[in-house]
């Protein structure tokens, strides 16, 4: 047995949605008793560090329904089911924003909640962006206004509460990074 290993006893599935599935498994503990875990399934997801050739990030507004209203991130979607992180990274880049690149590379990838989730998004960087003559165009229910912010301006619009999700904070938080290096 790994350390701290909880074997599962059973599992149930109490929904299951186009997104997401919602399982409460029974495990057996470390110390041989027994608890529940509420378990939220999803496909993974990527995200795109979009960087114009000026230095600028490509974001995205849109509104949140769990949230209760608009927040500015960067590019970002589900898996669709057998797909490629690098090619749903392309992908979303273009449905979300219109814009291409010429190089797409990983960076990481990680889980956004893993008390409860097992959501794995891979975060992508994107240079040598153009704009698409002909982009795909977003999901049907998707609605965004595409912004382009300098990194000044994104950590400003993290202080204000305008970007607040982890995965664009991180971004904004790498670019500061690297910008601290290269000078």
């Amino acid at each position: 047995m790994k350390k701290f290993e909880e074997k599962t006893v059973s599992s149930e599935t109490l929904f299951k949605g186009r997104v997401i599935s919602l399982q409460v498994d029974e495990v057996e503990l470390p110390n041989g008793k027994t608890g529940k875990r509420e378990i939220i399934k999803h496909p993974g997801a990527v995200a795109v560090i979009a960087i114009t050739d000026e230095g600028k990030m490509i974001m995205v507004e849109q509104y949140r329904k769990a949230m209760e209203r608009s927040l500015v991130e960067i590019p970002a979607g589900k898996l669709e089911l057998g797909e490629e992180p690098l090619r749903s990274a392309e992908r979303e880049l273009e449905e979300e924003t219109g814009y291409g690149s010429a190089e797409m590379k990983h960076l990481i990838s990680f889980y956004t909640s893993p008390g409860f989730a097992d959501e794995l998004v891979h975060v992508f960087v994107a240079t040598g962006l153009t704009k698409k003559e002909n982009p795909a165009d977003c999901d049907e229910d998707e609605f965004v206004e595409v912004i382009e912010l300098t990194v000044e301006e994104a950590q400003r619009f993290i202080e204000e509460g305008k970007i607040a999700d982890a995965k664009t904070a991180y971004a904004v938080q790498y670019l500061q990074l690297k910008n601290a290096l290269e000078h």
